[in-house]
């Protein structure tokens, strides 16, 4: 091995300082106009002394030979001998290269300085504020929601920290997002990267979103994201996090830990379908409650209703609606109404704001003559139901059918997928068969005699990508109803989709519900950042266990076109051990953003509801 010469090492040492920016190089150009000035003064006093006239020390020509350096044009105007004039000509030259160079290195630098800020690497001085990690389609449902919230509030801020250029980001969610007063921040970075998370100023946060990323393996990114967040010294605020398979909440709760609550995308999603498509109106009723435009869940502890029953405290609020308590033992929605509320415990409301829950004065104004006498419910009959297409929430969402149905009901799966119907063993009340279809083709699914079905489901095929799904799923749709229209048959459907932009779309086929998988999870992220303890009250009521939410025939409750006021419902429904939160009026189940339901309507709101309206409550089954 050769011997490292000095000239090397030399070349080394100035290579390392050379390569450390901006300000080394600024370092290395003041040597050399140091240098230079030095020189031209020496070559001054040696070749014309005396120069210029009236000169008489040193101090003054090393000021002469600075000017030069900085000034290039003075030589203009010198004056003396030869040897003066050329001195000051080849200080003035060097000065030329020198200050053509620093302007170079302050423009670049400056550049760069620029580029970095634009890029968004400063770290955000803030508190309170609610950070968003990572980039997919449903922040502009969580920035969106979240702007609702905080609609109140003054100095609101939302962090978002993704591996995008921060204009772009910034005008892609002012583009689909009106952000009022709500100010929006962006950094540019890796969420995965501890360097990049100091950015967010997390020990100030109020609450943290992840959010589950497109393109294949979401759940290792996010699990990463998690494991980042764990390692993170000081205190860790609220974390809220998507995934999109079930197998992977365990590994999520490890590296995340006690401050981390997980959404399993997959099973909400099919939850909701499954609910959906045994009660329509479902999703619409769901999505009201989740996004912060209407009525939203509150916990409230009064002091006058404790040692009062549950069903007495149905009637103790005029502005909001009791849907059940939140117990040292758990949430449960809809108690019997005998349950005493203790001084432990949390009344569940539905109101449309904070500030507007007010406890009722008085007795409440029931019409005992509009009430209907509970009639004893049908016998339930084995079901037909038919289920197009199939995705990897497909196996989940028969496994939930399964748990709803009594036994002997038939599911009939119809799909050109290669995996539809693998992995179902073990169902206990439905029989599954399988038939290869092109559920889009009209002749395929005349020959699968969908009238013989009471429910149909119509899935998004995840061979496609979503835009392309949701169009399959749209030709689908629109070859269904035109069937109901020309063989006169009569069956709910409920189809998923990917984008919250084709719901309009799908309205003209006048689907009974639709499920758009993405923006429910959206809502449900927001929502959880707001209030983590929300998340036991959505789990209760996407869970098949206990009561859930149902749009019931209004007559069922109340004499039809007669006007009542809603405290008559509420009484009519805790007659049956049900909880009234709202009704669906038939005529506008078209119309967006509510499509016909009313959550939490004024108690003492008089009202009409006709034979094709509904009531909504929670019941059991």
């Amino acid at each position: 091995m050769s011997k490292v010469t000095f000239r090397e090492r030399v070349r080394y040492w100035f290579d390392n300082t050379m390569s450390k920016g901006t300000t080394s190089l600024i370092g290395w150009l003041a040597v050399v106009s140091v240098a230079l000035i030095a020189v031209t003064a020496a070559l001054t006093l040696w070749l014309a002394p005396g120069e210029p006239d009236g000169v008489s020390h040193a101090g003054e020509v090393l000021w002469i030979s600075l000017m030069h350096a900085l000034t290039p044009s003075k030589v203009a105007s010198d004056k003396g001998s030869v040897a003066y004039m050329t001195v000051m000509f080849a200080g003035s030259l060097g000065g030329i290269f020198i200050v053509s160079m620093l302007v170079g290195l302050l423009s670049n630098g400056l550049k760069q300085k620029v580029d970095r800020l634009r890029r968004g690497r400063s770290r955000i001085v803030e508190s309170g504020h609610t950070v968003v990690l990572g980039w997919s389609d449903q922040v502009f449902t969580i920035v969106g929601e979240l702007v609702k919230a905080h609609a109140s509030r003054k100095g609101s801020v939302i962090a978002v920290l993704a591996d995008r250029d921060k204009l772009e980001m910034e005008e892609a969610i002012r583009e689909h997002v009106g952000l009022g007063r709500t100010r929006l921040v962006c950094r540019t970075g890796r969420p995965t990267e501890p360097h990049d998370l100091a950015l967010m100023n997390l020990a100030e946060a109020n609450s943290v979103v992840v959010l589950s990323p497109d393109g294949e393996d979401p759940d290792a990114h996010v699990i990463k994201i998690l494991l980042a967040l764990a390692k993170r010294e000081g205190p860790h605020p609220p974390v809220v996090a998507a995934l999109t398979s079930s197998r992977n909440i365990a590994a999520a709760r490890l590296a995340g830990g006690p401050d981390v609550h997980l959404v399993d995308s997959d099973d909400t999603a099919s939850r909701l379908i499954v609910q959906s498509s045994r009660q329509s109106g479902m999703s619409v009723v769901c999505m009201d409650l989740l996004n912060f435009d209407g009525g939203e869940i509150y916990m409230r502890t009064p002091k006058k209703l404790i040692g009062v029953t549950y069903g007495e405290a149905l009637h103790g609020y005029q502005t909001a609606c009791v849907i059940g308590l939140r117990r040292p033992s758990g949430v449960v929605l809809n108690p019997p109404m005998d349950t005493v509320i203790d001084a432990d415990d949390q009344v569940i409301v539905i109101a449309h704001d904070d500030s507007h829950v007010r406890l009722a004065a008085g007795k409440p104004s029931v019409d005992e003559p509009a009430i209907v006498t509970p009639q004893a419910p049908p016998a339930r009959e084995p079901e037909r139901m038919l289920l197009l297409n199939w995705n990897g929430r497909a196996e989940q969402i028969v496994r939930h059918l399964d748990g709803y149905v009594t036994h002997g009901a038939v599911l009939e799966i119809a799909a050109d997928h290669p995996k539809a119907g693998t992995d179902l063993a073990g169902l206990k009340n439905l029989t599954v068969n399988v038939k290869d279809c092109d559920t889009t083709d009209r002749f395929a699914l005349e020959s699968l005699g969908v009238g013989l079905f009471q429910h149909v489901i119509v899935l998004s095929d995840d061979r496609f990508e979503p835009h392309h799904s949701d169009t399959r799923t749209l030709m689908t749709l629109l070859q269904l109803r035109d069937m109901q229209r020309t063989l006169g048959e009569h069956y709910s459907i409920v189809s998923e989709m990917h984008d919250e932009n084709n719901r309009a779309l799908a309205e003209v086929t006048e689907a009974d519900d639709i499920v758009i998988s993405d923006t429910v999870i959206g809502l449900l992220l927001a929502q959880l950042a707001e209030n983590r303890h929300l998340a036991d009250v959505f789990g209760y009521l996407f869970d098949s266990r206990g009561s859930e939410i149902y749009p019931r025939p209004a007559g069922d409750y109340v004499k039809t076109d007669t006007k009542v006021t809603f405290s008559t419902i509420v009484e009519s429904a805790r007659r049956r051990g049900e909880t009234a939160i709202g009704y669906r009026d038939a005529a506008g189940r078209n119309e967006p953003p509510h499509y016909g339901i009313v959550l939490n309507p004024d108690k003492s709101e008089t009202i009409a509801l006709g034979e094709k309206d509904s009531v909504i409550v929670l019941a059991e089954r």
